[in-house]
């Protein structure tokens, strides 16, 4: 440890060292690493040199060891971490130190049995696996509270310290059905009705005999695709997300009352199926400075639907936060050469700071004991540790010009509510999402997603795709977002039912009918109608036409558009009759467009590129078919071959490669996967 005299310089130092971190332009390279495995310093210490030959400059500690540092209740053990910072901060390495409220210890469970999970069935499950701890039980958050307090006061000061990480992947982990969630639940309840009258209306209780004559009657829904009214489980799953939501701002403001220059960070996996949360009011509150998250796009080097499947993870963390992004944790595995080097530099493009790889060292014990790292099982570095160390020298040729600042002029509108309530459908709401987004792609155009209640919407067109549940605020911004100039795009699904998950007693879409020139009547299933097909399709095939341009595409229902003002700009055409399937309708200054069909970009993909026309919105840079790329600024381009053929890209007078000390003179050419940075002269 550090002299009394040292320990004085240290909050001048932090200071300093944070003010780094987050004026100066800095891609950072690393690894999440494991030190609590053995503790064997002198290993240790090689692993430290080892890091620093491969111009590693983060280190993420800590995650998933909460009995490392707490190994009995109250007592503590930090003695041989505090080396391990030592020797972090002597080697230049910055330290991401996880706050590891879960999983919570054995003891604690055994001492709080109402911790463990318990299932629909009413079974205490034992903890086996990670994760399996009720957040939301006063006990749990008491202990996990302590030890978020103990750490970050500790460690609050230390010159290694980059940032607090926040937990790991919220949403995952089994919802605990117990009794005490139960009560909960029902507290919850009152504070959002207030009195039974009114529970009982929002959860239609007059249907199937489930009238409510006291709040203890309350019960809970139960797992599995047939799980109760869908009332009921709306409101179930917006009270499990209040809790998780509850227990990481509780942990946000222990540490930024003992550490206030620290940065946040946290792998926000909160889209997981098992407990998927709404994770908007943490990115939108500004507590979490680094929004993070784990890029796992596979192991392939010739594929790119991995690498989109992991940006778009970014985006839908990232929401509209100006803050660098932090890819906390980065793919290693049985990775194809040079696909983690794609992969960084993809995730570039996305706004990404850090390349943290999981994981340092190929484990030896327990659930991932074969999940391979950078260092193989003996402690000898491997190919992927060559990887990564040619990621850290190239990145640190470029850092200056990055992190990449998103211009987007595209919305696409995020709603958990509806993520929930579009269960009930063929295509849910995420998916929806991802098929707006997989269009600008494609187009190296950026977009962002966003929370329209808490938005500005200053964009030049929204897409609203799949918003199934439909607020007061939700709409009437949307009305407002048209009414003052804007152009909208809404898909099939949306505006469906009411904040209680109520379908509309109005005309659909609920409370934008007019805005949009339509009623929606419902819906038909393209398979069954197909049985009369002027064309003799089958299954969920349909054609759509656009300006007298047929498409062929697939969808399980399509919904029934009558329009009331609107213009019919697309049809589908190979039905019995042609049904009005896209409109366009004037409202106030602005356009509402509206499709009868879920996010599709072969639908969608004709109107988009009009609208970027007529719009005036900043198109990505011109390349061939195949090549990512982003202006970064007046004078530098990324580009990233994703195909496996060389590509040529036009370019006018002399310009010169950064990462590869070359110059050209006009056209130049890029090798399959691989990147270029170009600074035009």
């Amino acid at each position: 440890m550090r002299t009394i005299k040292l320990r004085l310089l240290i909050p001048f130092i932090i200071l300093v060292l944070l003010g780094k971190s987050i004026d100066a332009q800095v891609l950072y390279v690393g690894a999440n690493y494991h030190p609590h495995d053995d503790k064997n310093i002198e290993k240790i210490k090689t692993d430290i040199q080892l890091m620093k030959d491969a111009g590693f400059t983060v280190t993420r500690l800590g995650h998933l060891a909460w009995d490392s540092y707490e190994p009995a209740d109250g007592q503590f053990d930090f003695e041989w971490f505090d080396k391990v910072m030592d020797m972090m901060h002597e080697a230049g390495i910055g330290v991401i130190l996880d706050i590891a409220i879960r999983p919570a210890p054995i003891w604690l469970h055994q001492k709080y049995p109402s911790i463990s999970v318990t299932d629909d069935k009413g079974n205490r499950l034992y903890p086996n696996h990670r994760y399996m701890d009720d957040v939301g039980d006063p006990n749990y958050r008491k202990y996990a509270l302590r030890f978020t307090d103990t750490i970050s006061k500790r460690y609050a000061n230390h010159p290694a310290l980059l940032a607090f990480g926040i937990d790991n992947e919220s949403g995952d982990g089994p919802i605990s059905y117990s009794e005490t969630v139960r009560k909960r639940f029902i507290v919850w309840l009152k504070n959002r009705y207030s009195n039974l009258d009114k529970l009982n209306h929002a959860w239609a209780t007059h249907r199937w005999s489930r009238r409510l004559n006291r709040f203890d009657e309350v019960g809970l829904p139960t797992a599995g695709s047939k799980n109760g009214a869908p009332e009921k489980i709306l409101d179930f799953r917006r009270f499990i997300s209040d809790e998780v939501n509850g227990i990481l701002f509780k942990v946000l403001d222990v540490v930024n009352t003992n550490a206030p220059n620290a940065l946040t960070n946290t792998n926000a996996w909160y889209y997981s199926w098992m407990k998927y949360f709404d994770y908007s009011q943490i990115a939108y509150s500004g507590k979490m400075t680094r929004q993070g998250c784990g890029f796992y796009p596979g192991n392939s080097l010739t594929t790119i639907w991995g690498d989109m499947n992991a940006a778009f993870g970014i985006q839908r963390i990232q929401f509209e936060s100006g803050n660098p992004f932090w890819c906390n944790e980065f793919n290693t595995m049985a990775s194809v050469p040079n696909s983690i080097r794609k992969s960084a530099y993809v995730s570039l493009m996305y706004g990404n700071q850090m390349v943290c790889g999981w994981t340092w060292q190929s484990m030896w014990a327990g659930e991932e004991q074969y999940l391979q790292g950078m260092i193989d099982w003996d402690g000898l570095p491997n190919r992927k540790y060559d990887e990564y160390k040619q990621i850290a020298t190239e990145f640190k040729k470029i850092e200056k010009f990055f992190p990449y600042k998103s211009k987007a002029e595209v919305g696409l509108a995020f709603s958990f509510p509806s993520q929930i309530a579009s269960g009930a459908f063929p295509v849910k709401h995420e998916n929806q999402i991802q098929a707006c987004w997989d269009m600008f792609f494609w187009r190296n155009m950026d977009c962002k997603m966003l929370e329209i209640s808490q938005s500005e919407l200053n964009y030049k067109l929204l897409f609203v795709p799949g918003v199934t549940v439909m607020d007061q605020t939700t709409a009437q911004k949307i009305r407002d977002y048209v009414k003052n100039g804007g152009t909208v795009i809404m898909t099939a699904n949306s505006a469906i039912v009411d904040t209680t998950g109520q379908v509309f007693k109005s005309t659909l879409p609920g409370m934008l009918s007019d805005v949009f020139g339509i009623r929606v009547s419902g819906f038909e299933e393209s398979e069954a109608i197909n049985q009369i097909s002027k064309k003799g399709y089958t299954g969920k095939k349909l054609e759509f036409t656009y300006k007298s341009k047929p498409v062929d595409f697939e969808s399980a229902r399509f919904e029934i558009i009558h329009p009331e003002g609107a213009e019919v700009l697309g049809k589908l055409t190979s039905l019995d009759k042609d049904y009005p399937i896209m409109t366009s309708n004037q409202y106030g200054k602005g356009r509402a467009i509206y499709v009868g069909l879920p996010a599709n970009g072969n639908v969608l993909g004709g109107v988009v590129d009009e609208l970027i026309k007529e719009l005036d919105i900043q198109k990505g840079p011109e390349v061939p078919s195949g090549v990512m790329a982003r202006q970064i600024d007046e004078n530098h381009f990324l580009y990233l071959n994703i195909s496996g053929e060389p590509k040529e890209i036009k370019m006018n007078g002399r310009s010169k490669s950064v990462l590869f000390d070359k110059e050209y003179s006009g056209n130049f050419t890029i090798a399959p996967y691989e990147p270029e940075f170009i600074e035009i002269e």
